[in-house]
């Protein structure tokens, strides 16, 4: 774990993605709030949230942080559900890690929630896309982030 201790306490916010693909008859199951395991996108948007909040618990080096506000923006699509989470703190790191991680729960438990009637479902396109606060300071993604080095 990274000493955090002489770093400043200030607000720090960061905003991830990601997105569930399926099939349209899947999406207007969820649209209709007919899944047989209930309601998946406030299913989802609970996990998301609890997955921020347990973020230190999941991943090894994460420092346990206490969160002040966790956003969820789930949006169905044609064929594919999209989320979005907004995470905040005040303290000495960031939240980076609790925006992805609440991403990722929130498509896991909608594929989850539908696989019995759709296993091709495909979870993509995780990703940080903005950080406030912090020495390091504003960060926001551009469309041709992932570009590999060189071919631009």
């Amino acid at each position: 774990m990274v000493d955090v201790g002489d770093k400043d306490v200030t607000r720090r916010v960061a905003r991830a993605g990601g997105r569930i693909s399926m099939t349209p008859a899947t999406a207007g199951m969820i649209r209709s709030g007919s899944a047989a395991k209930g309601d998946v996108l406030g299913v989802a948007r609970i996990a998301a949230i609890q997955a921020a909040k347990r973020t230190a618990d999941l991943i090894p080096l994460a420092h346990p942080l206490m969160l002040t506000r966790v956003h969820v923006e789930l949006a169905c699509e044609d064929a594919a559900v999209a989320i979005e989470v907004t995470v905040e703190t005040r303290d000495r790191t960031g939240v980076e890690m609790e925006a992805l991680t609440a991403v990722a729960t929130g498509l896991l438990t909608i594929y989850d929630m539908c696989k019995a009637v759709d296993r091709g479902m495909r979870i993509g396109d995780v990703h940080l896309i903005e950080k406030q606060g912090g020495r390091s300071g504003h960060y926001r993604a551009s469309d041709d982030a992932h570009e590999p080095r060189g071919h631009r």
